[in-house]
């Protein structure tokens, strides 16, 4: 199943994973949790949409390995988690950079000193509820930017 949080994104879930059923989450946390609690924990899930970086370039794909919260202020113990490796090599999609470090955030990030990964709202809770079978394919909307974000996600890059 192909979880993407806005309508917007059907046409990249679309054209990268012909065929796949889709799943629209809503953008955000609680949005997240509501659509997916009856889904068995076992359930295959590819993960796209956009994300910030604060360096790759805008419209290249990343795959995603380790996800994490994030909370720039304050640091205290809590899990990492990891999606399964080989999603870009399965679907023959090319990506710029793999195994990217991924930071979900509650409200969209506008700066951060991290470098070399990408910010989003949903792929570490959709880890944190227990899934077991996820991969992830982002594709960068925008350097930190809101602007950016909207002309880039206006027309589906």
């Amino acid at each position: 199943m192909v979880i993407i949080a806005e309508e917007g994104e059907r046409q990249l879930a679309e054209k990268y994973f012909p065929g796949q059923e889709i799943r629209i989450t809503g953008v955000g946390a609680l949005n997240l949790l509501k659509n997916l609690r009856d889904l068995p924990l076992s359930t295959p899930i590819i993960n796209i949409g956009y994300v910030g970086s604060a360096n790759y370039a805008i419209g290249s794909l990343v795959e995603i390995g380790e996800v994490r919260l994030c909370h720039p202020h304050v640091s205290y113990p809590e899990p990492a988690y990891r999606c399964l490796p080989g999603l870009a090599a399965e679907y023959g999609i090319e990506v710029a950079h793999t195994n990217v470090p991924i930071f979900t955030n509650v409200d969209f990030v506008l700066e951060s000193k991290e470098h070399d990964c990408v910010f989003d709202m949903e792929l570490a809770f959709i880890l944190g509820m227990g899934f077991t079978n996820v991969r992830s394919i982002k594709i960068v909307s925008d350097n930190l930017s809101l602007r950016e974000y909207h002309q880039q996600t206006l027309g589906v890059v």
